[in-house]
């Protein structure tokens, strides 16, 4: 008799107890309240860094915003670990991790983020005004990450550019591209005072 392997929910406890969290397949408001409850959950559990693993091409620019918030309030270092496809929002969670490496392979697409409201038609002009003040917000914290000029990555995400991993590197998507003689690198911030989300008392 064939024995069983350990179900996806068993592999997401032992990623959790090594401190990993995975981002894979679409970031939308369920999967965006779980990474982001696994990463404030280790926030509060220890003071070693966090490595989010991402495998998303796709993610809409309200979750994708709120995901970039947790991080950056973060009181650890979160390393983004990137493999598969990285596209359209999930750009901006790689973007404002502490550090941020590449598989050989995974490739980016540099695309707008989605995003959509079901609204009554006199409040679409309101709704118009805040996803430009959400889109221009997110194209600031991108630029400021790859330091670029946000209207230069505006305009890259509205045109739709694709990025092998050495070219996201170039960009400033990525600090490195994960190969077998890659150097271990100490995580800025370390050692700085501690901040973010920690157990109620």
């Amino acid at each position: 008799m064939s024995e069983v392997g350990p179900g996806p929910e068993s592999l997401a406890r032992r990623l959790l107890a090594e401190r990993v969290v995975l981002l894979h397949g679409p970031l939308d408001d369920l999967s965006v309240t779980r990474v982001s409850a696994e990463l404030m959950t280790l926030d509060a559990e220890g003071d070693d860094p966090v490595t989010l693993r991402v495998d998303c091409g796709e993610a809409g620019l309200a979750p994708a915003l709120t995901l970039m918030d947790v991080i950056e309030l973060m009181g650890v270092p979160v390393r983004a670990l990137c493999l598969g496809q990285v596209g359209a929002g999930a750009i901006g969670v790689v973007a404002v991790c502490a550090h941020r490496a590449a598989m050989p392979s995974t490739r980016f697409l540099l695309r707008e983020p989605t995003t959509s409201m079901e609204a009554h038609v006199r409040n679409m002009a309101q709704w118009a005004e805040l996803r430009a003040g959400e889109r221009r917000r997110f194209c600031e914290r991108v630029a400021g990450a790859v330091g670029r000029p946000a209207d230069s990555v505006e305009e890259d995400l509205q045109r739709g550019r694709f990025l092998s991993a050495a070219e996201a590197v170039d960009y400033g998507i990525v600090d490195e591209v994960c190969r077998p003689e890659a150097p271990i690198r100490r995580l800025p911030g370390a050692g700085s005072p501690p901040m973010g989300f920690r157990p109620l008392r």
